[in-house]
C-alpha cells in the first residue's frame, strides 16, 4: 500500500452542460451557460469541464469553440474538457489548438482525453472503433511531446512526422495537465503508464474510488513514475438547503439521464446514485462527502450539476451553495486537519 497524502485543500468544479433539447432556442441556452459560469468564476468554483461529442440527440456546444469563448468572460477558473474524444482528432492539430487555447486562458486549460463509447462518432468519422485504445496511446505522446517543444519523428496512424516540432508552446510549461478517462483496472493502467492524471469515473461507493486511487497509486510506483499529480474524481452532484429537496431535484433528470445509458455499462443504478455514488444533499452533507474524498487522496472534485430538462435556478442554487457554503467549509476542516497532523 502506497502513503496517501491528505492534500491540504481540495478543489471543487463543475462539469458544464452545455447542450441544449432539439428545438430548443441555442442563444438562450447560451446565455443560461454564461449565467452559471459567471456564478462558478464568482462564487469560488475552481473549474470547469466540458463533454464533447459528435451526433447526439441534442444540441451540442462544442468544447475547443466554447472553452475559447469562455476563456474572454473568465479571468481565474480553470476550464478544461470532461473529456474531450482524442483519437478522432488529428495529433498535430489538437496540439496546436489547445496550445492556443493554454494561452488564450493564460495558463488555465485542463486536457481531459478519452476514447468515448459510441462507434457512431468513429464510423461518421472514418476511424476504426477497434483501434480507439491504439490511436489513443499514440496521440498522447505526440501531443505532449509538440507541446514540449521536442521534435517528432513517427510514422503514425494519422499520418508521418519528420523532426516535426511546433514552435507556439503552451503557457503551461511542457502543456496543460493530462487528465485521462478510463474505466475498469485496464484503463486505469493505461493513464499509469502513460504518466497521466486519472479522471476517476461518477459511479462507485466511497470504499471503491478509495480502492480505485489506491490501485492507481500502486501502478504509478510499478511504472516508476512521480506520485504527485492531480487525482481528480467526477461526481452527479445537487447542493439544496435540504437533503431532501437536494433528492427531490435532482432524482427525476438523474433517472433519465442513466436510462438514455442502458447498453452501456456505467455500474450504478438512480438508487445507488441517490444512496451515496452521487454526492445528493444539504451543504453539510455535501462538505462531509467531499472532505471524505479528499482524505482518500483526490485533490479535485468536479460535478455534474444539470441534467437535460433541470430548471436553471435549481443549477443556479447548487452553484451557489457549493460556493458560499461547501467550499469555506471544506477547506477549513482541511485546513483544520491539517494543522492536527
Amino acid at each position: 500500500m502506497t502513503e496517501r497524502p491528505v492534500p491540504r485543500t481540495l478543489r471543487i468544479g463543475m462539469s458544464l452542460s452545455a447542450h441544449f433539447e432539439p428545438g430548443a432556442d441555442p442563444s438562450a441556452g447560451l446565455c443560461d451557460v454564461y449565467e452559471q459560469v459567471d456564478l462558478a468564476e464568482e462564487v469560488g468554483l475552481d473549474e470547469i469541464l466540458i463533454g464533447h461529442h459528435y451526433l447526439t440527440r441534442s444540441q451540442f456546444l462544442q468544447p475547443i469553440s466554447l472553452i475559447a469563448n469562455l476563456a474572454a468572460r473568465t479571468e481565474r477558473i480553470r476550464l478544461g474538457f470532461g473529456v474531450f474524444l482524442l483519437p478522432l482528432a488529428h495529433p498535430v492539430a489538437l496540439a496546436e489548438e489547445l496550445a492556443t487555447l493554454d494561452v488564450l486562458t493564460g495558463g488555465r486549460l485542463i486536457a481531459g482525453f478519452g476514447t468515448g463509447y459510441r462507434s457512431t462518432e468513429y464510423r461518421a468519422m472514418g476511424v476504426p472503433y477497434d483501434e480507439r485504445f491504439k490511436r489513443f496511446e499514440e496521440y498522447v505522446g505526440v501531443v505532449r511531446a509538440l507541446w514540449r517543444g521536442e521534435e517528432v519523428t513517427l510514422s503514425g496512424r494519422f499520418g508521418e512526422l519528420d523532426g516535426a516540432r511546433t514552435l507556439l508552446r503552451p503557457a503551461q510549461k511542457d502543456g496543460p495537465p493530462v487528465w485521462l478517462g478510463a474505466f475498469g483496472p485496464i484503463g486505469m493502467k493505461r493513464v499509469a503508464r502513460l504518466d497521466a492524471s486519472w479522471a476517476v469515473a461518477p459511479n462507485g461507493t466511497l470504499a471503491e474510488v478509495g480502492e480505485r486511487i489506491e490501485a492507481f497509486r500502486e501502478q504509478l510506483v510499478a511504472h516508476g513514475r512521480d506520485l504527485t499529480r492531480d487525482y481528480p474524481l467526477l461526481r452527479e452532484g445537487c447542493v439544496a438547503p435540504t437533503t431532501q429537496q437536494a433528492v427531490d431535484s435532482a432524482a427525476p433528470y438523474l433517472a433519465e439521464q442513466y436510462e438514455s445509458y442502458r447498453g452501456w455499462d456505467h455500474g450504478a443504478s438512480i438508487d445507488d446514485l441517490l444512496s451515496g455514488q452521487a454526492v445528493i444533499g444539504d451543504p453539510e452533507t455535501v462538505t462531509a462527502r467531499l472532505v471524505d474524498y479528499a482524505r482518500l487522496g483526490y485533490t479535485d472534485v468536479v460535478l455534474r450539476l444539470q441534467w437535460t430538462g433541470m430548471p436553471q435556478e435549481e443549477v443556479l442554487r447548487s452553484i451557489r451553495l457549493l460556493g458560499t457554503e461547501v467550499i469555506p467549509a471544506v477547506r477549513e476542516q482541511l485546513r483544520s486537519e491539517s494543522q492536527e497532523r
